[in-house]
């Protein structure tokens, strides 16, 4: 349905983040590169694990849900079983976590340094049904890769 160039997206990313290593500024600067790229969402940021939860970190969009428990809602269920999470309709996942009542669809990536250490998750939502297919979980996938390579992990 939308088409993303994702070839162009990870070429303005690796622009935007070269040289820079500081996680929380490559963070900030990929969740706007993405708002901005990124055709239907409403919403685009990052949770990081902290413990047994993920808390709000860089994001585009409206205020969110600031503590979401691991295994709890699409970002949770990500963390916990680190695969991507394509999901076309929020209120047919059990235990979706409404943070923003507009959002319809959502794409959720795990964040996992080369090391096997799960950082947080990419989360990107969207108030069209169905708006994510596997090819963005992939493309979305390859940005995450770029940046967790690009960044000094050390909070």
């Amino acid at each position: 349905m939308y088409h993303t160039d994702y070839a162009t997206l990870q070429s303005q990313l690796q622009a935007l983040l070269e040289g820079e290593t500081h996680w929380l500024a490559n963070l900030s600067n990929t969740a706007a590169l993405l708002f901005e790229g990124l055709k239907e969402i409403n919403w685009v940021g990052f949770y990081l694990l902290e413990g047994d939860e993920l808390v709000l970190g860089p994001f585009q969009g409206k205020p969110a849900c600031v503590r979401i428990p691991l295994g709890k809602g699409v970002c949770g269920t990500t963390a916990a079983r680190r695969v991507t999470t394509v999901v076309p309709d929020v209120h047919e996942f059990p235990g979706h976590i409404t943070c923003d009542p507009a959002s319809r669809s959502e794409v959720v990536i795990p964040m996992i340094t080369g090391a096997g250490e799960l950082l947080g998750v990419l989360d990107v939502d969207s108030p069209i049904l169905a708006r994510f297919t596997e090819e963005d979980g992939k493309g979305l996938g390859e940005i995450v890769d770029i940046l967790v390579s690009s960044c000094d992990w050390k909070r």
